[in-house]
């Protein structure tokens, strides 16, 4: 979600992954009937588990775009312009998208059908309250608001990360992807801790150091989406030289495993911990093995494209932000229009997910028009 010199692949995989995020919030709704509809439960899980690579290409795309940074580019020149652009977005957003979903919700005679919604939190003193806290986080209405605090916490990285990969050679990089590569266990190695007899120190379940007096793990400064940032240069800088076939041997099963641990894996924890939120985002945390398995292979799929710059496509690729940042409330727009047509589930979410990004897509392009508006969502 950077602007780019419009490399044509890149402008394919930025629109194909912001719909993939579309696509996945679409799909909240029906995973969220857990056991009182097991059909819309599967559906949903089985399509929203093939989106998790959403936000990771995201992250990557960025890294392409901004590494190597130019040698003569200062820390405080690089915060002012990154830090810059997400900013106007992030607080216009924060106050428009719970309006937007109290005017929606209170006003607009919406379905009360979503299970996903909590419909008595849309007071004016609700609103008020979360317009004003986006200074600590986002909320509910903002949800996808909580990439750009974690892509300004990047960005605070990405200088630094960048300063020593100008001069890393291909085996340090690797051996720094090796730590991050462990770390992407670290989620489950907590869930089967306790079974081997682990009770943690003074209530607190935290491993590898973390407690209540330290948060900061064995794996805290090289885990996560830097992870991915350093994943992407190396990628870039040193490609695989496969054939078409070896890729294919390589990425398909790399890809297909990803997919079965991330939907058999929501599934089963469903099955036990039904409805509990945090239980089941562990299997589809963004840092995760599974996760890394699928998005890897679609990097590499994207970049071995052979394609022209077009300017529809770098012009589409350009309103992704914007789509991105103003989506959430079209969700449920979308959501609601279909819900009394009857039929299937999985027509239901692809056919949300056109609307969704269709209408957000529309509002992007105006907001586009006029320069004061143009930095909401460029």
């Amino acid at each position: 979600m950077t602007r780019q010199n419009h490399i044509a692949w890149i402008d394919l995989l930025r629109i194909t992954a912001c719909f993939m995020v579309v696509l996945a919030h679409q799909c909240d709704a029906f995973v969220a009937q857990f056991l009182d509809d097991r059909v819309s439960f599967l559906t949903g899980v089985s399509i929203g588990s093939l989106m998790r690579a959403s936000v990771p290409l995201f992250v990557m795309i960025t890294a392409v775009l901004l590494l190597p940074l130019p040698e003569k580019s200062t820390v405080t020149s690089f915060y002012r312009r990154r830090l810059w652009r997400i900013a106007p977005g992030l607080i216009f957003w924060s106050v428009a998208l719970p309006v937007l979903a109290w005017l929606y919700f209170s006003h607009a005679g919406a379905s009360t059908a979503n299970p996903t919604v909590d419909f008595t939190g849309y007071s004016a003193g609700a609103i008020w309250t979360k317009i004003w806290t986006f200074i600590f986080n986002f909320n509910f209405d903002t949800t996808p608001l909580w990439y750009l605090y974690m892509l300004a916490g990047l960005y605070f990285i990405i200088p630094v990360v960048g300063s020593w990969l100008r001069q890393a050679s291909e085996r340090d990089v690797r051996a720094v992807l090796w730590v991050w590569f462990i770390s992407l266990f670290v989620p489950y190695v907590g869930q089967i801790a306790p079974l081997l007899g682990y009770v943690g120190n003074y209530g607190n379940m935290g491993l590898f150091g973390v407690c209540d007096w330290n948060p900061y793990g064995t794996f805290y400064y090289l885990s996560g989406f830097l992870g991915y940032v350093i994943l992407a240069y190396y990628l870039k800088t040193w490609p695989p030289k496969w054939s078409a076939a070896k890729c294919a041997a390589i990425t398909i099963p790399s890809f297909v495993v990803g997919y079965l641990i991330t939907f058999f894996g929501f599934v089963e924890i469903n099955n036990h911990f039904t409805g509990q939120y945090a239980m089941l985002e562990i299997i589809w945390y963004f840092c995760s093995i599974n996760v890394v398995l699928m998005t890897v292979p679609m990097f590499i799929w994207f970049s071995r494209i052979s394609i022209a710059p077009r300017p529809w496509l770098s012009r589409l690729a350009s309103l992704t932000f914007g789509i991105y940042l103003c989506h959430f409330v079209f969700v449920f727009v979308a959501y609601d229009w279909l819900a009394p047509l009857g039929t299937a589930y999985w027509l239901r979410i692809l056919l949300g997910a056109v609307v969704t990004f269709g209408l957000a897509g529309a509002l992007t392009w105006i907001l586009t028009l006029t320069r004061p508006t143009r930095a909401l969502v460029a």
